[in-house]
């Protein structure tokens, strides 16, 4: 039998003090066993959690130095950061200011989370380096900041937005200065990510004429790539085992994916359900990547192990679903919602 998070475990005591049945959560059990046992399978069987509160959740991410699952939000007052050590259990904390936190990361070797906003005037990034104390840091420009990442091999952030004129792109060595630059064009910048073994950040966007993808070997110049189609590209990964880079898109027939190998040339792929897929994410111990969506009736997560074929999963409920992460150390996906009655957090397993 497959154990599931929220499934209870009769443990008796047969005589002594205490003596008794009494019930534990299998995810309180798998807690205290090191290594934790996989509850479920992962990626494939969800579970509602409780967040902290009802905000409007945007992006979430995991940091492995801290054990440390961070969140923000694009609303709420005093509570639009949350923060869990297991995914289901979440602690709100107060963001440096309370304008619309819409992207996340963390950042290894600077022992930081850095967060972007769309909102603010002259502060749409703050950082943290435990998830509970945010500082406001000084933006160059009051873009509509979406998406954030990390290089390692080039010790910097690069940052990506849907506005601006000639600065859509903003990096920073510290997470703390900031410098603009120009984006390949001004087109709505979506997401971006690293990929070290093709020395690339790659960027792909929801507008632009047969050009929504650009790439860069430093952050500051940027080459406009031919996407696979003209859909509304909202999400990017890199999955290191499979050689490829993969998005997804909450518009298109049939072909809600594309993929490539050098971020030049992408082919599209067909996607399990024409959802609004909006985050994924890559899960190199259980060699699956996994996609959430806004939309859709009981299918809005899709798995896939190579990128190219892709499969339809319940998910834990049918709310807008906007960000996913994976923790390596807990054998656990951690997804996030801008909408929901109590259930704007679904774990798996």
């Amino acid at each position: 039998m497959t154990l599931h998070p929220d499934d209870r475990l009769a443990i008796t005591r047969p005589s002594g003090p205490q003596t008794g049945t009494y019930q534990l959560p299998a995810s309180a059990l798998a807690e205290q066993l090191s290594p934790a046992p996989v509850l479920g399978i992962s990626g494939i069987l969800w579970a509602s959690s409780r967040s902290a509160a009802d905000n409007n959740w945007q992006a979430v991410c995991w940091s492995p130095e801290l054990r440390l699952f961070s969140c923000v939000a694009n609303s709420g007052t005093g509570n639009r950061v949350m923060t869990s050590a297991d995914g289901f259990r979440w602690s709100f904390r107060a963001a440096a200011a309370e304008t619309s936190w819409v992207a996340l990361c963390w950042a290894a070797q600077l022992g930081l989370f850095v967060a972007l906003a769309d909102s603010g005037s002259g502060n749409r990034v703050m950082s943290s380096p435990d998830g509970l104390s945010w500082t406001a840091r000084p933006t160059p420009a009051d873009n509509s900041w979406t998406s954030i990442c990390w290089s390692p091999e080039r010790g910097l952030l690069v940052a990506v937005a849907s506005s601006g004129t000639g600065n859509r792109v903003m990096t920073s060595p510290d997470g703390l200065t900031w410098t603009a630059r120009p984006a390949a064009a001004d087109q709505d910048w979506r997401a971006v990510c690293w990929a070290p073994p093709l020395g690339l950040f790659v960027a792909v966007a929801s507008t632009g004429n047969g050009q929504r993808v650009m790439t860069s070997p430093d952050g500051s110049l940027w080459t406009l790539r031919s996407s696979a189609a003209d859909n509304t590209w909202m999400a990017l990964c890199w999955a290191a085992e499979l050689g490829l880079l993969v998005a997804v898109s909450s518009s298109g027939k049939g072909s809600r994916v594309m993929t490539s190998a050098d971020g030049i040339s992408w082919t599209s792929r067909a996607s399990a359900a024409d959802n609004a897929w909006t985050s994924l994410c890559w899960a190199p111990e259980r060699g699956l990547l996994v996609a959430v969506a806004s939309s859709g009736t009981g299918n809005r997560v899709m798995t896939s192990p190579d990128g190219l074929n892709w499969s339809v999963r319940s998910s834990a409920a049918d709310v807008g679903w906007r960000s996913i992460c994976w923790s390596p150390q807990r054998g656990q996906f951690v997804a996030v919602s801008n909408s929901g009655a109590g259930n704007r957090v679904m774990v798996s397993p």
